[in-house]
């Protein structure tokens, strides 16, 4: 299967200064991630709804609340979201506070923009090695309302019936769930079939019979969805256990 690291990490910056959240984003790109930006805590909130985000520059004082409190939120509704604070408040309370509160770094303005960058790559390759290490030692992954045992490939509903699912289905639905929030063309769900998997709709009619069978469980309609012209994402969080 493919290795979902392959996917560039897609980093937000949300800072309410534009020169700086616009200085920082473009050393970014520089980077090849995938770079995104906000000014406010809404802004932030409404990329996040859309989108699979795997870590934040996130600016403590901000016009519509505070960073802590976003962090704290984070973290509250288990988000793994990497967080590196950088904010113009230097004192040691308010760094201990920030890393307390589920920060994963913390940075104090002025900094040297290497410096970001460095951490930056230092947290992604961790949080990367950290999920294949959960993926590869997990038997269970949870998503929506189902489990999906990974050793005995067995789809589970909520309420407990056990879901028969084609050996076809079994990799299509593994596939999705290696990069849950993530667009996947059908050439990316089929690499095996990639030379014609863009003329392929039995890939299509997998995906329906996929989404069928997950329809039939209280939460299960809507978790795979259709993005035109670009393929399907699975509408959910995965955890392992």
């Amino acid at each position: 299967m493919p290795d979902p690291s392959s996917r560039q990490p897609r980093v937000i910056v949300v800072d309410d200064d534009e020169d700086i959240r616009d200085l920082i984003a473009g050393q970014l790109a520089q980077e090849q991630y995938e770079v995104l930006s906000a000014g406010s805590l809404t802004e932030l909130n409404a990329a996040m709804a859309t989108r699979a985000i795997d870590l934040i520059v996130l600016d403590l004082n901000l016009p519509d609340g505070d960073g802590l409190s976003l962090c704290r939120e984070l973290r509250a509704q288990g988000s793994g979201v990497q967080i590196i604070m950088v904010t113009a408040r230097g004192s040691a309370i308010d760094r201990v506070l920030g890393l307390e509160l589920g920060a994963d770094d913390y940075l104090t303005k002025p900094f040297e923009p290497r410096e970001l960058l460095v951490r930056i790559r230092n947290l992604l390759r961790r949080a990367r090695s950290d999920d294949m290490a959960r993926q590869k030692s997990a038997r269970i992954a949870r998503f929506g309302s189902w489990r999906l045992d990974l050793f005995q490939r067995r789809l589970i509903a909520g309420d407990e019936r056990l879901i028969m699912l084609s050996s076809a289905e079994f990799r299509l639905l593994s596939r999705f769930i290696e990069e849950p929030n993530v667009v996947l063309s059908r050439e990316e769900l089929v690499p095996e079939r990639r030379a014609t998997a863009a003329f392929d709709r039995s890939i299509d009619l997998q995906v329906s019979r996929l989404r069928q069978k997950l329809a039939d469980s209280p939460g299960g309609e809507g978790l795979i969805l259709t993005v035109r012209g670009e393929g399907y994402v699975l509408a959910s969080t995965v955890t392992y256990e």
